[in-house]
């Protein structure tokens, strides 16, 4: 390097450099600027947001729990509660402590778990989650669709159309509708969930405590349903049962375990409970790393809806196994008089029941319950759709395994109401058909908070390795992963829906990263310090005709030097800058480099660590620094990788094929030829 060019550095990074280490100047950092604070609101209220899933359950799960469990189902149904308070409830308390930002379980396996590994846990939790959500909105919109169909102001009769056809016809018309509210805005969200939930639940207080103080007052039907559980066999109604060596309670007990994975929808409301976390109200000391007020609102939204949710569900498989006829709860509609499939409620709501006749069931309060039930499970789908639209771009367009246009509503909500529709389709609205992929898509989520929470204790914890293990976290994931694979082995549709999805996911975000990979994606540098901010700072506004790409541990930085300028036939007035750029998490699409500068003498080095791909890097330090002078020279050696390999290499791995990538990289990113940066190879 000539002597000119040495003062010329000397002059401009000298004085500065001694103004910096005087002073202590520190630089301000980008990355940390305040971020506004989002509305929040009322744990209470948040609740009823994951209430209108939760909640509406109801709307179906005694009937399904009848279906599955017979008489028995008061004995599930408390398998069901107390799964619910000792296993689901724990478990994700711990999740909303360590996961307060709302991305639940899968937000904390993604951290836990990086790489592809991770990406490809991530994935495939989604592919269960679109299975939640999709199912969500189909079943309750066919559940909605079976309670105004049943409903005896109804104008259309089941023999000019058919029952099964109608309610085809009219869940589709629901979905779209729900499609087209999302495509005109959906505002006010929490105070409309608050009042659909606030009258469902005293509509279902008023159903079940009026049946309950029957009950009292006509002990017979209590002593009826005791006898066939005593009985057993054919008195219980029970369909494909498992046969049992031994009878009495004990048989009792082994079937109420044994049919817990089949009224395992009772469980949904948990992941939707932390997944609102952001919208929940807490304490004015709260920080951003610590909310301490959000978490222990979330836990009492939590509790309380588990609470809540639990007396429900035993009060209401009580009341449907003792005051509904068998033959109402199994019969196909039309059938021996009205059907109470899929609308066990709605049927004593009614007083279609011959056990009931008070004050004020009849037509008049049942259409009231239908119209609120109605309300209720179209709003679950409203739920199911935010959360699918919120959840799609917190991950996939961030690992490029989407396109940018997944970030707005309007096309998500066209596609997923697609798939929607194609759903009800294959099940034919049928709401007990799809009951196993619901299931299916709840259980697995829960599952993923269960491992995640084992995960997390053990890594925090010192020791030997039964100290380290959280076992009680154990002992409940062992209890989900038998009612999953259970589910899963019982009704096998469940998991081909969600092979489904988690296939389309994959090929599609397999598609994208391809067709992506030429996005620069830099986000810009975080630095190893202030003085390597100052000396980058420096740089940019210096000209530095030739950058060269150094491996360290090949060769010394000086006979790098020698053989480069001979090869590339570099005078040793040409300044050099080089660069050794190590990766990091190659998964990784969007990248946020940290860089080191180095100085001796008048030579520099760049030290790029935490790269997801060596040739976006290279690029971005080249086109950086053609903002402020004249474009560098890269100047590359020649590689004898096929270009095969290179180019999977580079897709996977963030390395292979770099000159040719990054002469693609700078061409699209900087379209003026004149301000690229020319790449080189020797």
């Amino acid at each position: 390097m000539n002597d000119l060019k040495k003062n010329k550095i000397k002059l401009y990074v000298e004085p500065r450099l001694a103004l910096f280490q005087f002073w202590g100047l520190r630089m301000s950092d980008p990355n940390h600027s305040q971020h506004a604070k989002s509305h929040q609101t009322f744990w209470l209220w948040a609740m009823c947001l994951t209430g209108v899933d939760y909640f509406s359950t109801l709307g179906y799960q005694p009937s399904i729990a009848y279906e599955a469990a017979g008489k028995l189902s008061p004995f599930a149904t408390l398998v069901v509660v107390l799964v619910t308070l000792f296993g689901a409830f724990p478990v994700y308390s711990y999740v909303a402590s360590k996961s307060f930002r709302g991305l639940g379980s899968i937000g904390m396996l993604e951290k836990l778990l990086h790489g592809w590994v991770g990406k490809a846990l991530v994935m495939t939790l989604l592919g269960f989650a679109a299975t939640d959500f999709v199912i969500t909105k189909t079943l309750s919109a066919a559940d909605a669709s079976e309670h105004i169909i049943s409903n005896s102001f109804w104008p259309f009769d089941s023999e000019s159309l058919g029952h099964d056809k109608q309610r085809l016809l009219l869940t589709m018309g629901l979905l779209v509708l729900l499609g087209g509210m999302f495509l005109r805005g959906f505002a006010e969200v929490i105070g409309v969930a608050v009042v659909i939930v606030i009258i469902y639940m005293i509509l279902n207080l008023i159903i079940i405590g009026t049946c309950l103080i029957h009950l009292i007052a006509h002990p017979e039907y209590f002593t009826l349903w005791l006898k066939d559980v005593e009985l057993g066999g054919e008195h219980w109604h029970l369909v494909d049962a498992p046969q049992l060596p031994f009878s009495g309670i004990a048989a009792i007990i082994v079937l109420s375990l044994l049919l817990f994975p089949k009224l395992a929808l009772g469980l949904s409301g948990f992941e939707t409970g932390v997944a609102i976390m952001g919208i929940i109200k807490g304490d004015e000391s709260d920080t951003p790393d610590n909310p301490k007020g959000r978490i222990r609102n979330t836990k009492k939204l939590l509790i309380t809806a588990g609470l809540i949710m639990s007396f429900f569900l035993i009060s209401s498989s009580l009341i449907v196994s003792t005051l509904i006829p068998a033959e109402n709860l199994v019969a196909a509609p039309g059938m021996n008089g009205p059907s109470a499939k899929d609308r066990a409620l709605s049927f004593l709501a009614h007083g279609e029941s011959p056990s009931i006749h008070i004050f004020p069931f009849g037509s008049v309060f049942g259409t009231m319950y239908d119209l609120s039930t109605v309300s209720i499970l179209w709003f679950a789908g409203a739920s199911a759709m935010a959360a699918l639209i919120n959840l799609v771009p917190q991950y996939l367009p961030r690992y490029g395994m989407a396109p940018e246009w997944s970030r707005a509503v309007k096309p998500m909500v066209i596609l997923f109401t697609l798939v929607n529709l194609l759903v009800t389709w294959v099940f034919n609205a049928d709401v007990s058909a799809q009951g196993g992929a619901y299931a299916t898509g709840v259980l697995m989520l829960i599952l993923s908070a269960c491992v995640a929470s084992v995960i997390e204790v053990y890594r925090s914890r010192k020791g030997a390795f039964f100290a380290r293990v959280p076992w009680y976290f154990a002992l409940v994931t062992i209890s989900f992963t038998y009612t999953a694979f259970a589910v899963i082995i019982e009704k096998p549709e469940g998991m081909k829906i969600g092979a489904f999805f988690i296939g389309a996911i994959f090929i599609s975000s397999f598609v994208s990263r391809l067709l992506r990979s030429t996005e620069l994606r830099f986000l810009g540098f975080e630095f190893v310090d202030d003085h390597s901010r100052f000396l980058w700072e420096t740089l940019e506004h210096l000209e530095f005709p030739v950058l060269v790409p150094h491996r360290p541990g090949r060769r010394e930085l000086l006979i790098k030097e020698a053989i480069i300028r001979k090869e590339h036939r570099i005078g040793p007035e040409v300044p050099i800058l080089f660069l050794e750029v190590s990766r990091g998490d190659t998964s990784e699409f969007y990248q946020q480099p940290l860089l080191e500068v180095e100085q001796f003498d008048d030579r520099f080095i760049l030290k790029v660590s935490r790269c997801s791909s060596i040739s976006h890097v290279i690029a971005a330090i080249a086109l950086e620094l053609s903002k402020f002078g004249s474009p560098p020279e890269i100047h590359f050696g020649w590689s004898d990788e096929s270009t095969l390999s290179a180019n999977l290499s580079f897709l996977l791995f963030g390395e292979g094929n770099v000159p040719w990538m990054v002469k693609e990289l700078v061409s699209k990113a900087q379209p003026i030829a004149e301000k690229q940066p020319r790449i080189i190879i020797g």
